[in-house]
């Protein structure tokens, strides 16, 4: 009797374990996102373009971080070519060291073959190449439109919300049709993507308007993400990491947010002073003097975004903006055509002593050099 009572307790035991052991298996499921890239890149992006590489090592890592499953595929299968991209950089080196994506990235599911039951999200990465192949593949708007419908999520940055235009629920609706979104802007595209611009069938801004989306936008370059229901869309690459971690919340995990890098953590200072941010102007200022080697702070970037952020401003603020975030860089770049530019914003501003003083330091260096020779004459006259 005793025996029998032992077995059945060893029994009761066993099951009530095994019923733990269930419920902690299923807690622990791993989460599983499929990345869509182009397959339209050539030679780097020089005879056609292709994805962006920085942006899907920011958002696989972001992915990896938080223990997601990723699989690669593009509209052909096989390995596919991103544009030119810098190797060195932290974010893409540790990507390029993972032999286990590489693989994948090097031998990518046909868009064709996958099962929209297999997966949680999808994630397109952007890339000029977005805008040739991705809208056009009709296996990825149907993975598109049912992993939505599953109430999956569906995520696309910069050029990748080329690959949403044309994707229609089963009701005959346009999947973005009245949500929020967002993608690169028409004034990125004329500032940034003259190379293939004239190629394209459309501006992804007002194909995403025409569609009956509602676009919004921040200024150039700078992280702007939408959220809709279980649509997420990014502006540019800046947006990568936001748009990738916004993802990850809404498949119900809590982000494990890694160490901004210096690109992006530049970028958002940049955002806080043009929007206002006395702090930001004190971080900014204290930029110059950051040793070599040493930079907290990409400060050539911070240059370049003044650069061509004065090829769009129209009110005095935004010229003065301009004229803070040039001359902050002014020194570390140390190009004349960023020192003819800071001249003519100084100039425009009603600052012609100080454009004056800007040339002629221009000269020191250059003494022939042309443009400054002209300016300097047209101060005087």
């Amino acid at each position: 009797m005793n025996a029998l009572k032992q077995t059945k307790n060893q029994l009761v035991t066993l099951f009530v374990l095994l019923l733990i052991s269930v419920q902690v298996s299923a807690t622990v499921v791993q989460k599983k996102v499929i990345m869509i890239v182009s397959g339209y890149g050539q030679q780097q992006g020089e005879t056609a373009p292709g994805y962006e590489f920085d942006e899907f090592a920011k958002a696989y890592s972001v992915f990896k971080a938080n223990g997601i499953v990723v699989d690669i595929a593009s509209p052909n299968g096989g390995k596919v070519e991103a544009d030119k991209y810098n190797p060195a950089k932290s974010y893409n080196a540790r990507v390029l060291a993972d032999a286990a994506i590489m693989a994948k990235l090097n031998n990518t599911i046909a868009t064709a073959k996958l099962d929209a039951k297999a997966y949680d999200a999808i994630f397109i990465v952007g890339g000029k190449g977005a805008m040739f192949d991705l809208p056009k593949d009709e296996a990825l708007k149907s993975i598109i439109a049912d992993i939505y419908q599953q109430q999956g999520v569906v995520a696309a940055v910069c050029h990748g919300p080329a690959a949403l235009v044309d994707v229609k629920l089963k009701d005959g609706s346009y999947l973005i049709a009245n949500k929020a979104i967002n993608g690169f802007t028409n004034k990125e595209e004329k500032l940034f993507g003259k190379k293939w611009l004239n190629q394209f069938e459309f501006m992804l801004e007002d194909k995403l308007s025409e569609r009956g989306a509602k676009f919004q936008s921040s200024e150039i370059m700078l992280s702007h993400v939408a959220v809709d229901g279980q649509l997420i869309t990014g502006q540019n690459p800046t947006s990568t990491v936001d748009v990738a971690t916004e993802l990850v919340k809404l498949l119900g995990l809590t982000p494990v947010l890694e160490k901004q890098d210096n690109e992006d953590k530049t970028m958002a200072v940049i955002a806080e002073f043009l929007a206002g941010d006395t702090l930001a102007a004190k971080t900014l200022a204290t930029m110059k003097n950051q040793d070599k080697g040493q930079e907290q702070y990409h400060i050539a970037l911070v240059g370049m975004y003044g650069f061509y952020y004065v090829k769009i401003a129209e009110t005095d603020l935004q010229f003065e903006n301009a004229l803070t975030l040039m001359a902050i860089a002014q020194k570390a770049i140390n190009n004349p055509m960023l020192d003819m530019q800071i001249a003519q914003t100084q100039y425009k501003l009603g600052k012609a002593s100080d454009a004056k003083s800007t040339l002629n330091q221009l000269l020191v260096a250059k003494p022939d050099y042309k443009p400054a020779l002209d300016m300097l004459k047209t101060l005087f006259l």
